[in-house]
């Protein structure tokens, strides 16, 4: 009979260790906190300190990285009028060499007069047209296009309504947008003469 005192051989006989499992991580120690707390916050004062003071060293150098780019663009801006500026005169010229060249002629005839001045002015229209100026000069009967025309005064007229009939003054596109709206008599039917309450709102007058 054994005795009931006597331990086992198969129980453990001392104070038992907590069995690790492979997959588990050891637990992390509590780290000491400092003695001195004040030390701690200069720490993290001198910590924030030094990236405040990297951050504002960012901001200048984007600031000045914006303020340069500013600049160039405006320098750059500044030569292309100066350029565009020089290059129309450069065309122009020519023209001024003819008229020039046209009245040191002291006994020159109608004749060669009308001649000089049509080359001179051919000359003038095709400088224009390469810095893309170009004339707007429809013949009479064009229908009337509010964003190329300007209606002088509206006049009777044997040809459809709000059409030509005279060109007053002669318009002008600078790349594709009106620099001077040619400037124009509309038609006006023989047969149907609207009051003068329905005049179009474009400018145009009743005739008088």
């Amino acid at each position: 009979m054994s005795d009931p005192q006597t331990p086992h051989p198969s129980e453990p006989t001392g104070p038992t260790e907590p069995v690790m499992d492979a997959t588990s991580s050891p637990v992390p120690e509590p780290q000491p906190h400092s003695a001195d707390p004040l030390a701690d916050a200069q720490a993290e004062l001198a910590n924030l300190k030094a990236a405040n003071a990297d951050l504002a060293d960012q901001f200048l150098r984007a600031k000045a990285e914006v303020e340069n780019a500013r600049r160039r663009a405006e320098e750059e801006v500044s030569k292309a009028r100066k350029f565009a500026v020089e290059a129309f005169a450069e065309s122009l010229l020519p023209v001024a060499d003819s008229l020039s060249a046209g009245l040191a002629i002291a006994d020159a005839t109608a004749e060669q007069l009308r001649e000089g001045s049509e080359a001179t002015l051919r000359q003038l229209t095709s400088a224009l047209e390469r810095h893309k100026v170009i004339e707007i000069n429809p013949p009479a009967g064009t229908k009337f296009d509010p964003h190329h025309h300007q209606a002088i005064s509206v006049v009777p007229a044997e040809q459809e309504p709000n059409t030509v009939v005279t060109v007053l003054q002669k318009g002008y596109l600078i790349a594709d947008r009106a620099h001077r709206r040619k400037k124009w008599e509309e038609s006006l039917a023989l047969t149907s003469a609207p009051p003068i309450h329905a005049w179009p709102s474009w400018k145009a007058t009743p005739p008088r």
